[in-house]
């Protein structure tokens, strides 16, 4: 296994939809097994295959779940997500803020729906369902945003909005070809 290094926002693979998934071999399951090792590396939570720079549509997980006490560990290829109804509400800076391994070291009230379901299959191509609340449903709704080329900047409004912005500045993001690599760096230090 293979930590790879973590596109950060403003490279391209970031913000362009990603293709389906249609070859389930040892390719495949060689990226997955890289991205879980990336994701823990990062001590992220989600990681989806365009933040590794590989425009493929899936992503990996390993999310709490705060109405079972549990972790959700998953890999789902080729997701379709179902949600709730989006909030049209400023989000809570209390209760919604929310992070990215592509935006490392920053994090920014988002609105999110409270539930969410994605289907899909895993990287055997056997089918797999995961939903939840509250966190899980942020996770869940982050990733597949990633994979329809969103960032979870692309989703704030207002003031959140310009913090992000002049984050994005101060760092000197928002440009193709920067990078971190999780098994050198600490997200904060990006």
């Amino acid at each position: 296994m293979t930590v790879r290094p973590i596109r950060i926002v403003g490279d391209p693979v970031l913000h362009a939809p990603t293709r389906p998934v249609t070859d389930f071999d040892d390719t495949l399951r060689t990226l997955v097994e890289d991205m879980l090792e990336t994701m823990a590396a990062a001590e992220g939570v989600g990681l989806a295959a365009n933040q590794v720079g590989i425009d493929l549509r899936l992503f990996v997980m390993d999310c709490p779940d705060e109405e079972t006490g549990q972790r959700v560990r998953a890999v789902v290829v080729n997701p379709v997500l179902e949600t709730s109804p989006r909030p049209e509400t400023m989000p809570d800076p209390e209760e919604d803020e929310e992070g990215c391994l592509s935006v490392p070291g920053e994090a920014f009230p988002t609105g999110r729906a409270e539930w969410a379901r994605v289907t899909g299959v895993d990287a055997a191509g056997e089918p797999v369902t995961v939903q939840g609340r509250g966190f899980l449903a942020r996770c869940l709704q982050h990733e597949v945003d990633h994979l329809d080329g969103l960032v979870y900047t692309d989703r704030l409004v207002g003031r959140n909005r310009r913090a992000a912005l002049k984050a994005l500045r101060r760092n000197g993001w928002g440009r193709p070809g920067l990078s971190w690599d999780p098994s050198t760096q600490d997200a904060v230090e990006v």
